[in-house]
Parts: C-alpha cells; structure tokens; sequence
C-alpha cells in the first residue's frame, strides 16, 4: 500500500494581508506525481512557497502533514531535512560559488551525521555519475550558480540539483517558464531519468501550461482558483483545460 508523504488540510494563507488561499485540501502518496493547474493568480505559487516556508506568506489556518508529522511551522532548512526540494519558477543567481561547491555543500548539510554524508572524493564521485547520466558536462559546474545561465540552463541546474539531493517529494514551479518545445522536451526527459533512479519520490508539478503533462504523465490533476481546489482528476482533466480553457 502506498504510504500518503504529504496531507494538506485547510490550508489558508495571507500575503501582505490578503488572503490568497481558501481552505486548500490535497492528499500526495509516495511515488505518484500530481499537476496544480489554474490560471495566473489563482494561488499556485502561493502554495509552494508556503508549503516550503517562506516567511512573506503567513499561514493563517491549516496544516502541512508530512509523514504524519506537523510540519507547518518548521524553519525551511528542516523542510529541506525532512526531504521536501523547490525548484524555482526563476532560479537566484550566485556569482562567485560554483555549482560543483554549492552542491557538495547543500548535499552534505543535508545528510550531515547520517550514513550518506560524503567525503569530498566520495561526492565527486557521485557528482561525476549524477551528470553523466543526465549528459551534462563537467564545464557547467565550473560556473557560478545560474550565473549568465540562459533559461534552459538554470532549469538543467535545477534538475542537477534534484538528482543530487534526492528528496522524498520534489516542487516543480512553472518549471517550463520560458522554455521552447524543444528545451522543455530535454528538461522533461532529465526529470524523468531522476525519477527513474528514485521511484519513490513523488514530484508535484504546478503549471498553467498543459504541455508539460504530454512529457510528464501525472496521476492526478488538481485545478486551482481563487485559492481553492475546484476540481481533481487524471490526466484527461488537462487535456480538457487544453481544448476549453478555465472558464
């Protein structure tokens, strides 16, 4: 029996006094990958930076179950911890750290005083197996993090940044922001490739675009407006988002 990861209950939040969700209820089991779809302003963001910890958006009622445990409160680093990832719809760029030092570093704070801490040999090591197998070149750690990255760049980092931490349950927010066709179809089969090595993970995708799901076959699909889910489904939900809009 799957085993649920993440239970939202009656989550409502504020941002700068404005209530922007309204009693949002979600249930993820480990393993599945689920789509929040709505159209622009509807509290899709809202949701994962709350859920990750963000301090601007202030948790009025509700709650973040995570294994059965309340996680609502929890200081981001052990949301981090606890094995929940972000990727960022527009990455931070870092210059002067390298993205071989900042995931080394991110990788062992992680794992710190646990079996999977790494000597600096060791997660070379694994660095070298993590981008050989989503055919990224050595150079691209070389660079500051996100630095002069182009779009697709900063998502392939974000990707790298993903396999290498192996969380228990991975965000994806508007991670086909700005990509072609093209590009999104490579990051699309990297994410793949990830879950591929770490099956239990489960991804929650958030988008207003349904092209993604062609790439990354969910579950379940969860509409989002005005700060509530309105309506949940499988795959054939998006594709009738796709022909008929929101309205």
């Amino acid at each position: 029996m799957e085993k649920t990861l993440l239970e939202v209950k009656n989550l409502s939040v504020c941002v700068e006094g404005k209530q922007i969700l309204n009693n949002l209820n979600l249930n993820i089991k480990s393993g599945q990958i689920h789509a929040i779809m709505g159209p622009n302003g509807s509290g899709k963001s809202t949701f994962s930076y709350s859920l990750i910890g963000h301090p601007k958006y202030q948790i009025s009622s509700g709650q973040f179950m995570f294994y059965g445990q309340d996680i609502t409160r929890l200081p981001v680093d052990k949301k981090a911890k606890n094995g929940i990832f972000l990727a960022f719809q527009y990455p931070y760029e870092i210059e002067g750290l390298s993205l071989r030092n900042f995931l080394r570093q991110s990788y062992n704070s992680l794992y710190s005083g646990t079996e999977k801490e790494l000597s600096f040999e060791e997660f070379n090591a694994y660095l070298v197996e993590k981008t050989q197998d989503l055919k990224i070149n050595s150079d691209f750690l070389q660079r500051g993090v996100n630095f002069g990255f182009s779009g697709g760049e900063k998502k392939k980092a974000e990707i790298l940044q993903l396999a290498v931490l192996e969380p228990k349950l991975a965000v994806l927010d508007e991670i086909d922001s700005g990509l072609d066709v093209d590009s999104l179809r490579v990051v699309c089969e990297s994410i793949k490739k990830v879950k591929l090595n770490n099956p239990s993970m489960s991804l929650l995708i958030i988008t207003h675009y349904p092209r993604i799901l062609h790439f990354l076959e969910p579950d379940f699909v969860h509409i989002l407006k005005k700060g509530s889910i309105v309506e949940s489904g499988n795959k054939a939900l998006a594709t009738t988002i796709e022909n008929e809009g929101y309205k």
